[in-house]
C-alpha cells in the first residue's frame, strides 16, 4: 500500500483528503504542525506529498524547492491559484504535477495514479482480494494493516492463486508458472513455500485463507 503525506493546513480538507485516499488503496498521513516541514516529509518516508502551495507563515513553493535538494519524492501541488504561472513555477522547482482547489477527487485520485505509474508502478501493480492486496512492485502483502515482505516464490504463489480465484489451481501449474518466472521450484520447494505463505497469512489474521483440494490443488474461493 503507497503511502501519501498530506500537507495542508485547512484541517476539515485534510481530514477529507486522508478519507479519499485511504478510501482507495492508500496510506495517508498528514502533518498537524508546520513547525519543521521539510525534516517532517523526509522522516515520514511516503511514497508521495500532496503539498498545499500556501501554508501559514511559509510559501509552498520555497519548501518544494528545499525538499528538492534532499528528495525525489513524487510531490503534487495542491492549490486554490488557477493561473498557468502558478503552474510553471511548480513544475520549474520540481513539482510532479499540479492540481487547484476545489478539485474533483476522481481527477485527483487519476493525477496521483498518473505520477506513480511516470515512476515505475501504479495501482495496477497492485492485486487485491478480500481483506488482502499484494504490491507486485515492491514485493509485499498488506492485510488488516499490517505489511508483510514477501519472498519472490511466496509473491509469485499469491498472485497465480489471485488471478485463479475462485478456480482449483494444481500443484504443476503453480510449478510451471514459477518456472516461467525463472524461479527455480519443485515439488518439495513448492511445499515449503505454500506453508511459509500461509504462515505469514494467518500472522496477520488471515487464518485458512488457502484451501487445499485434495488430489487436486489449492483454492482461493
Amino acid at each position: 500500500m503507497r503511502k501519501i503525506l498530506i500537507i495542508e493546513d485547512n484541517k476539515e480538507l485534510r481530514e477529507e483528503l486522508k478519507i479519499l485516499l485511504n478510501n482507495n488503496d492508500y496510506e495517508a498521513e498528514y502533518l498537524e504542525k508546520f513547525d519543521n516541514v521539510i525534516s517532517d516529509m523526509i522522516d515520514a518516508n511516503a511514497d508521495m506529498v500532496l503539498l498545499d502551495i500556501n501554508l501559514p507563515g511559509m510559501n509552498g513553493d520555497g519548501i518544494l524547492k528545499s525538499f528538492r535538494k534532499q528528495s525525489d519524492t513524487p510531490v503534487i501541488m495542491v492549490t486554490s491559484k488557477n493561473t498557468e504561472m502558478d503552474e510553471v513555477i511548480c513544475m520549474s522547482l520540481g513539482a510532479d504535477d499540479f492540481v487547484t482547489k476545489p478539485y474533483n477527487p476522481t481527477l485527483l485520485l487519476l493525477h496521483i495514479d498518473a505520477v506513480f505509474k511516470r515512476y515505475g508502478g501504479g495501482n495496477s501493480d497492485v492485486l487485491k482480494y478480500e481483506q488482502i492486496s499484494v504490491d507486485l512492485g515492491r514485493g509485499t502483502l498488506n492485510a488488516n494493516g499490517d505489511v508483510i515482505e514477501l519472498s519472490k516464490n511466496e509473491l509469485g504463489i499469491i498472485s497465480f492463486l489471485i488471478k485463479n480465484k475462485g478456480k482449483i489451481v494444481s500443484r504443476d501449474e503453480i510449478i510451471n508458472y514459477l518456472w516461467d518466472s525463472e524461479e527455480f521450484v519443485d515439488d518439495n520447494t513448492l511445499t515449503v513455500n505454500i506453508n511459509r505463505l500461509r504462515k505469514k497469512l494467518e500472522e496477520c489474521g488471515m487464518t485458512d485463507m488457502i484451501k487445499t483440494k485434495r488430489g487436486q490443488g489449492y483454492l482461493l474461493p
